[in-house]
């Protein structure tokens, strides 16, 4: 290989022994100083294309599934540079999130305790480590703000270690543009948006239950819940009637241990056993709380006794009964996960003595002697019956989660609304207008928004993200009015109500009767991330940039999270600018393991993708990306990144002897490599009419961000004009057959070198380049792409199928030395070829190449009645000597 980093704009000379080691670097270090893919501010919205790229979560280490989507944004994103688009490309980083505070608490050894003031000279105990199964009660405490801190130094860290990993595999993105969601203008920008959706009515704050991981603390929206199938078993535990008859209702219930939580007991208004039970009233066993028996809809006669308790709160049911019922709340589950201290609705002795026993328990351990209470009391009837049923998890959470009532932020999404002029209805909407690739992936998406039952809960209690941007008043009684929200103005964001005061007020005020308090919690960091179209565009700047990328023309990202960052991007769009915020959303899949099962950091099956960089080269890995269909899952394939590494270095080798008779002429009009008027030979010009169907069919399958369907029909060529075109022509392209014919072959050698390497330059992007700088200026990155109307006007009428004839021949003629067990040098005598009659008169144009190819002394080509080409009347003869080693 040739020094790279020291190329003449003009090329370079054609290296001795190409080879792909060391092209990712030196060719990253051209892109870089030539800033080859930059934005070009000074444009038109109708001249650009723009990419709202996903921003990785910088926590750990980027994984193999990374390396897959992305390659494949990045080849679209190629293609439209090529065909003229001013290409927007930027690439973000989400850094905020549980995944960030968590590696942070396992990197530094601390964790964060609001309580404690800053300290500006911390130091933290430990740099580098990574002990997941550290218990919390071995962190360091540290003030808010020093967590923080700490929480941007290591994102640092990984941002630069994940832009080094995506420099090697080449991403062609504007590093000018790249963005964090943490930095101060996403927290300007995101909290902008939040208070304009404020003043719209969008944005509001309820006291209610709320689906939370006792783990991280912390509220959990819809979308980031997943069911697990986990263990269980269903109790038949018997309420005592207060009609004085002391007979027992029993309900079969998973969660006894809610016993201490129940409100009610409900049927199905048409179940025959509990009408006369409507109205009346129940005892709760070993509590002695009398709750009422209600009819409702909800309740399913055919499951366990047909009756329920319910309990505040044990699933969605629960709330819902709780929600139409006008029940009272008697939560005795904490933000801990523990049993609460006091249930003042206890009133017994006998109950309040019972309860004692459960409070600072685990939901588990609670179980475990609610059960043992009610069997020693009888009122537990018959072993109990064990089941397995989902549970909702936490997607990144260990434990199930629990319903805990408090208060929160939320955004309007549809989920309450589901009228026919709603918003519900107009996101669906959105979806349709959207362009899908795959276009199947849109019922995904309207499934989602269809199957809402609630409101997008957007505040978590956490540390590292964006704050909430208000305050609340405070009382002269000392009580914080939640209906009074203080806000900032637009100009002063962004800011942290923990450390910045509300206008009118002082710092002295803050906690004070007469004064403010802050909102201690943070967005959640997907109403962060679903305004990435507005963080990469500078919504919040001067708009100019914004105008002339939005709404940007693609969303490139995996389909498991189309019911998360695609649709919340939708609502934000729409919220705040009415209107899509991309016209295509390409989908790719999963990767998945050899068990077929997805790969994830959660589920410890990941394969980091460095190593594999560097054994396949980039190109390798990419061209597995490349292969894989939009949408599809696909298998972690290393066999397929070998193929990869061989068309990379194919590339090479094929160039090198194609583009080794010298240069030839560029055409004046810069659309083909070579005079095309030079093109005389049939075989030739077959080649240059089968290229310009290639080129038909590899423009319409990236007009459709189809970039596997391109790579299909792109790659088959590039082998067939290796292993059959340029062994067919090779003797006559070195002029052993006369010079009109070299310069023929010579000319279709570097029209189609040049037409194929701008094929393959979506995806094979350093061979591509590396063979570009041998002969041309510039980068064939930013050549235009291919068409086939110069190919087609070379071939001058040509047919394309006299290409695919004599590559039969040269198959048959190579069959006949390998069943010999003979050297293809070994020279042919004689021998007939048996053609299908209809290919007689294109085999004979090629006549002499494939006796030079065949070394055949005398050749004979019949046309017949056959389907395919056979030999027939072989001699050979005498096998060349071996050369002796010196």
């Amino acid at each position: 290989m040739t020094d790279t980093s020291a190329r003449p704009e003009t090329g370079s000379t054609i290296p001795d022994r190409p080879s792909l080691e060391g092209l990712e670097d030196a060719w990253d270090s051209v892109w870089s100083a030539s800033q080859v893919y930059a934005f070009d501010a000074e444009t038109t919205r109708d001249q650009v294309f723009s990419i709202d790229t996903p921003p990785p979560t910088a926590s750990g280490s980027l994984h193999i599934g990374h390396v897959f989507g992305y390659s494949q944004a990045d080849m679209i994103a190629r293609y439209q540079r090529m065909r003229g688009k001013n290409v927007f490309y930027p690439l973000g980083w989400d850094d905020n999130g549980l995944p960030t505070e968590r590696r942070v608490q396992n990197y530094f050894g601390v964790r964060c305790d609001p309580s404690l003031p800053y300290d500006p000279d911390f130091t933290p105990p430990q740099e580098g480590g990574d002990n997941k199964s550290a218990k919390a009660a071995n962190q360091l405490p540290v003030s808010r703000r020093n967590f923080i801190e700490l929480c941007e130094k290591l994102t640092e860290i990984d941002e630069k270690s994940f832009e080094d990993v995506f420099r090697t595999l080449g991403l062609s993105v504007d590093w000018n543009y790249s963005y964090q969601t943490i930095n101060a203008h996403s927290r300007a920008t995101s909290q902008r948006a939040f208070l304009e959706n404020l003043a719209a009515g969008q944005a509001y704050q309820a006291e209610a239950p709320t689906m939370w991981d006792v783990t991280y603390r912390t509220a959990v929206a819809q979308a980031e819940q997943e069911d697990r199938d986990r263990d269980g078993a269903y109790h038949r535990i018997g309420f005592t009637r207060t009609d004085g008859t002391g007979e027992k209702v029993f309900i079969e219930t998973t969660r006894p241990e809610l016993l201490p939580a129940c409100v009610a007991l409900v049927a199905h208004p048409d179940d025959e056993r509990y009408r006369s039970l409507f109205g009346t009233t129940v005892t709760s066993p070993l509590f002695d709380v009398e709750v009422p028996v209600h009819p409702h809809p909800l309740a399913q006669p055919d499951k366990g006794a047909g009756i329920a308790m319910i309990c505040t709160f044990g699933d969605a049911n629960d709330v819902i009964w709780w929600r139409e019922l006008g029940l009272p709340t008697r939560s005795v589950i904490g933000r801990d996960g523990r049993f609460l201290p006091d249930a003042p609705w206890i009133t017994s002795p006998t109950g309040q003595e019972v309860y004692a026993q459960l409070a600072g328990l685990t939901v588990f351990s609670a179980q475990k002697k609610v059960v043992e209470l009610v069997s020693a009391s009888g009122d537990l009837v018959g072993e109990p019956t064990r089941i397995s049923h989902p549970v909702k998890f936490y997607e990144n959470g260990d434990k199930p989660l629990e319903f805990v009532t408090s208060r929160q932020w939320y955004l309007t999404n549809g989920g309450r609304d589901q009228s026919e002029d709603g918003l519900r209805h107009a996101l669906i909407e959105r979806g349709a207008e959207l362009t899908w690739h795959p276009s199947y992936m849109e019922s995904r998406y309207r499934n989602w928004v269809e199957g809402l039952t609630g409101d997008w809960l957007i505040s978590r209690q956490r540390f590292f993200g964006v704050p909430f941007p208000v305050w609340y008043a405070v009382g002269e009684d000392g009580e914080v009015a939640y209906d009074r929200v203080l806000t900032p103005e637009i100009a002063d964001l962004p800011i942290d109500p923990t450390i910045d005061v509300p206008a009118g007020y002082t710092e002295a005020q803050r906690g004070e009767p007469g004064g403010f308090v802050a909102d201690p919690d943070i967005l959640d960091t997907w109403a962060t991330s679903s305004l990435t179209p507005q963080l990469a565009g500078d919504w919040n700047g001067d708009g100019d940039l914004f105008s002339k990328v939005y709404p940007m023309d693609l969303r490139p990202q995996g389909h498991d999270i189309i019911r998360t960052w695609l649709f919340a991007t939708i609502v934000r769009s729409h919220l705040q600018q009415d209107a899509l915020p991309w016209k295509h959303a390409s989908i790719n899949g999963w990767i998945l393991d050899p068990d077929r099962k997805k790969m994830s950091k959660s589920k410890g099956n990941v394969v980091t993708p460095i190593g594999l960089l560097h054994q396949h080269g980039s190109d390798g890995v990419r061209y597995w990306a490349g292969r894989a269909r939009q949408g599809v899952d696909t298998a972690f394939d290393e066999g397929q990144m070998k193929i990869g590494r061989r068309l990379a270095i194919k590339i090479l080798n094929a160039s090198k002897f194609a583009l080794g008779f010298g240069e030839a002429p560029a055409d004046p009009a810069g659309r083909l490599a070579a005079d095309p008027a030079a093109v005389t030979e049939p075989v030739d010009r077959a080649l240059l009419a089968s290229l310009a169907q290639v080129v038909d069919a590899a423009t319409t399958a990236m007009e459709d961000m189809d970039y596997a369907r391109a790579l299909e029909v792109t790659e088959p060529f590039f082998w067939t004009f290796c292993d059959d075109y340029i062994e067919l022509v090779k003797e006559r392209a070195h002029g052993n057959v006369g010079e009109a014919g070299a310069a023929s072959a010579r000319a279709a050698l570097a029209i189609a070198l040049e037409v194929q390497l701008r094929l393959f330059a979506p995806v094979i992007v350093f061979a591509t380049e590396e063979v570009w700088s041998w002969w041309r200026e510039g980068s064939v990155h930013t050549q235009p792409w291919p068409e086939s109307a110069p190919l087609r006007e070379a071939a001058a009428g040509q047919d394309a199928s006299v290409l695919e004839t004599l590559s039969a021949l040269v198959i048959a003629v190579r069959r006949i030395k390998s069943d010999a067990k003979v050297s293809q040098k070994t020279p042919i005598l004689q021998v007939t070829l048996t053609v299908p009659a209809a290919r007689a008169a294109q085999a004979e144009a090629g006549r002499s190449d494939l006796m030079a190819l065949g070394r055949i002394e005398t050749l004979q080509i019949v046309g017949g009645e056959v389907e395919e080409t056979s030999a027939s009347g072989v001699e050979l003869g005498e096998p060349p000597l071996k050369q002796p080693r010196g």
